[in-house]
């Protein structure tokens, strides 16, 4: 590593510690004997969501979150549920071979998670994702969780 300070190409590592994605390091010059701290991340693989019209948009973590915790909204579900939900989606995306995934699958898979979760959660994701036109489809998808929790 070169030292910020002199240039000089060779320093010393002091102290280093990680974290959840980042690795601190603090360096010693070996020459001008100055510190200096480096982060250190390893660089993850780009994920594409190819929507319904074809575009192809990079993976949101924030983006998932933000629709999950739409769903959620004003029900007594811990964010510590939603963060795993998220967690376990982006995990399950990152250890894929393929680096893009079709809106309706993701879509799919954020279904299944908030079905195990929540009942009306699902509901609330489904009616947007699925795109409802009317109360039938409510309906029709009411009955359907109605069916299997017999």
């Amino acid at each position: 590593m070169k030292c910020i300070f002199c240039g000089h190409s060779e320093t010393k590592v002091i102290d280093s510690r990680e974290s959840e994605d980042v690795t601190r390091r603090r360096r010693e010059c070996l020459k001008c004997e100055k510190r200096f701290t480096t982060y250190e991340n390893a660089e993850s693989l780009q994920i594409y969501i190819i929507k319904k019209d074809g575009r192809r948009e990079l993976f949101s973590k924030e983006k998932l979150k933000k629709g999950i915790s739409r769903a959620c909204e004003k029900l007594p579900i811990p964010l510590e549920k939603i963060n795993n939900i998220v967690n376990k989606i982006e995990s399950k995306l990152r250890t894929s071979e393929d680096n893009e995934i079709q809106s309706k699958d993701l879509g799919e898979e954020v279904a299944k998670q908030l079905k195990q979760l929540d009942k009306v959660a699902y509901i609330r994701f489904a009616s947007v994702y699925r795109e409802f036109a009317d109360i039938e489809d409510f309906k029709k998808e009411i009955q359907g969780l109605l069916k299997k929790d017999r």
